[in-house]
C-alpha cells in the first residue's frame, strides 16, 4: 500500500519552536545544562522532506542533523535540496521509527513534531522510547501534540468529515468534498448558532492554499489527541521527565492569577504536573509542544538567577512616546505595546533594539544599565522573565553568522535563494518565517548573490520587471534589504 506521504505531499515550512536555540534557551531557564548550540547533534524525527531541519543545518554549519521519515518521496526531495546546498553536516533518509535504534547515537535535541497525536499507540509509544534511547545525558526532547480536552472538537470534525468521504478516493478532491460538507452545515444552522460558530472557526483554521496539510491533519488514518497528564506519564515510563512547554504562556493565561494559581494549587495537592493538567481545563488548551529531559536531571520551576548570565536577550521592540510622564512605550511589529517608566527597562530595550537582530548577554549590557535599577538578582530575573512573557524580549544562547549592515554587495543566504525559486515564503538564518509573496520582494532576493552593488541590482530588477517603474523598484530594494537584515535573511 502507497505511503499517503508519497501520494500527497505534506506543506512542510521550518518550526521556530523546534530549534536547538529556543531549547536550549528554555532548558537553561528551568536549571539544566543543553549542548552548545554551535556544537550540537540533532535529531528530528518524521522530518518529512527537511523543510525544518536543512535551514538549521545551514545556519549551524559546526553541528550535526539527522533525519528521518517513512515515506520516500519527501526525503529523495530532501536529499536533493541538500545536495545542491552543499551541506555536509546534514543527512537524510527513509527509516521505520519501529526500527531505527542506537546505530543513529545520541542527540543534545530531538524533535518529534506532528507525530505523537497522529500515530497509532505502537508508534506513540516508539516516539517516546526513542527519545528517552538516543537522548544524550543533558539532552533536550520537543514533542508535540493535539492535546484535550479541547481536542474533542477537532475529533468531532474529523468524525464527520471522514463519515461523508468514506469510500472515497484518497486525493485531494476528498479533502475538498470534507469541506464543502462543513461549510453546508454551517449554512443549515442559524447564524447565531454555537455549533455553527465552532465549525466556522475550524474550517478557517483548515483554509491553506495546500490542501494536503488538512489531508494528513484532519484526515489521517490514525488521531489521538491526549490529556497532557497522559503525555507525562508516558514520559516517565521511559525514564524522561516533563520541562516545560516550548515557549512561556502568553500574559492571559490563568496561571499568572494569583487566586487561580492557589486554587489550582490545593486542588492538585501541590503536584504539579496535576496543576498543569487542571489549567488545561480552564485554558481548554488545543496543543502542546512539550520538552523532556533524563529523569536523573533536575528541572528548576523558580528560574534560578544563575541561569540569566547563561542566556542572550534581544527585542524587536521600537521606543514611542509614552502617554504617562516620565514613560516609555515600546512596540513590537506586530503591534503588541508596553509601557514603562522603569529606568531599567527603558535602558535595556533601547539597547536590545539598536542590537538587533543579534542577542546580547546581560554582562554586556550592564554599563549601559548601572545605575537604572535592573541588576541581575532576583528582582532582575522576575523582571526578566516578566518581560519575555509580555514577549518584548526574547532568551537565546546563539547567534548565526548575519549581517550587521547592510553591506555594499548585499548577499542572501544560498539557502533562502534556494528557496525563494519555487516558494513565497523563506527562513531567515534565526529560522524565522520570511514571506515573498511581493514578486519584487523574491526577484530581489533571487539576485542577492553578494555579487551586485545597489545601482546593478537595480538595473537587474529593471530587467526582470519591466513594467514597474523605476523609482518604485528603487524604494522597494532599500526597504526590502532593511526588512531581510532584520530578519537575518543577509549573511555576513
Amino acid at each position: 500500500m502507497p505511503n499517503p506521504y508519497d501520494l500527497i505531499a505534506y506543506p512542510g515550512h521550518s518550526y521556530s519552536n523546534t530549534h536547538p536555540d529556543n531549547l536550549a534557551s528554555m532548558a537553561i531557564l528551568h536549571g539544566l545544562s543543553p549542548a552548545p548550540v554551535e556544537r550540537c547533534r540533532v535529531l528530528e524525527i518524521a522530518c518529512g522532506d527537511g523543510d525544518n531541519l536543512i535551514p538549521m543545518a545551514y545556519a549551524i554549519p559546526s553541528s550535526e542533523f539527522v533525519g528521518f521519515d517513512l515515506a520516500g518521496a519527501p526525503i529523495e526531495r530532501g536529499q536533493a535540496r541538500i545536495r545542491e546546498l552543499g551541506l555536509r553536516n546534514a543527512r537524510l533518509f527513509q527509516g521505520d521509527l519501529l526500527e531505527v535504534g542506537a546505530e543513529l547515537g545520541q542527540f543534545d535535541y530531538i524533535i518529534a513534531h506532528g507525530i505523537y497525536a497522529w500515530a497509532p499507540a505502537p508508534v506513540r509509544d516508539r516516539v517516546l522510547g526513542v527519545c528517552a534511547e538516543l537522548l544524550a545525558d543533558h539532552g533536550v526532547a520537543f514533542v508535540s501534540y493535539n492535546a484535550m480536552p479541547a481536542g474533542y472538537l477537532r475529533l468531532m470534525i474529523r468524525d464527520m468529515m471522514l463519515f461523508r468521504t468514506q469510500g472515497m478516493d484518497d486525493s485531494l478532491q476528498r479533502v475538498e468534498e470534507a469541506m464543502a460538507f462543513l461549510r453546508f452545515l454551517c449554512e443549515s444552522r442559524p447564524e447565531d448558532d454555537l455549533l455553527r460558530s465552532l465549525v466556522e472557526a475550524q474550517l478557517k483554521r483548515m483554509m491553506r492554499p495546500n490542501l494536503g496539510g488538512v489531508r494528513h491533519d484532519e484526515m489521517s488514518e490514525a488521531y489521538q489527541p491526549v490529556y497532557f497528564l497522559e503525555l507525562a506519564q508516558h514520559a516517565q515510563k521511559h525514564g524522561l521527565e516533563y520541562v516545560c512547554e516550548s515557549v512561556l504562556p502568553p500574559p492571559p493565561d490563568p496561571g499568572y492569577r494569583a487566586e487561580i494559581h492557589r486554587a489550582v494549587e490545593s486542588a492538585a495537592g501541590g503536584d504539579f504536573l496535576r496543576m498543569e493538567q487542571l489549567l488545561d481545563f480552564l485554558r481548554m488548551r488545543v496543543y502542546r509542544e512539550t520538552l523532556l529531559c533524563k529523569r536523573e536531571r533536575r528541572v528548576r520551576r523558580d528560574f534560578p538567577v544563575e541561569s540569566f548570565r547563561r542566556l542572550l536577550f534581544a527585542s524587536q521592540a521600537s521606543p514611542v512616546e509614552g502617554e504617562k510622564p516620565g514613560a516609555t512605550a515600546f512596540v513590537l511589529p506586530g503591534g503588541i505595546k508596553m509601557e514603562s517608566n522603569h529606568p531599567g527597562v527603558t535602558a535595556l530595550l533601547l539597547e536590545l533594539g539598536k542590537a538587533w537582530p543579534f542577542a546580547l548577554s546581560f554582562e554586556s549590557l550592564e554599563p549601559e544599565l548601572a545605575g537604572t535599577g535592573l541588576a541581575l538578582d532576583a528582582e532582575g530575573a522576575a523582571l526578566l522573565v516578566r518581560l519575555a512573557i509580555s514577549q518584548m524580549i526574547e532568551f537565546r544562547v546563539w547567534n548565526p553568522a548575519m549581517a550587521r549592515v547592510i553591506p555594499e554587495r548585499p548577499k542572501a543566504s544560498a539557502l533562502s535563494r534556494q528557496e525563494a525559486q519555487t516558494r513565497d515564503a523563506t527562513t531567515s538564518l534565526l529560522h524565522l518565517k520570511v514571506s515573498l509573496e511581493d514578486v519584487k520582494v523574491k526577484t530581489l532576493l533571487k539576485l542577492l548573490d553578494g555579487s551586485r552593488t545597489r545601482a546593478e541590482l537595480l538595473q537587474a530588477m529593471a530587467a526582470a520587471l519591466p513594467e514597474t517603474p523605476m523609482a518604485e523598484l528603487e524604494e522597494g530594494i532599500t526597504g526590502s534589504l532593511r526588512s531581510f537584515q532584520i530578519s537575518g535573511v543577509l549573511e555576513a
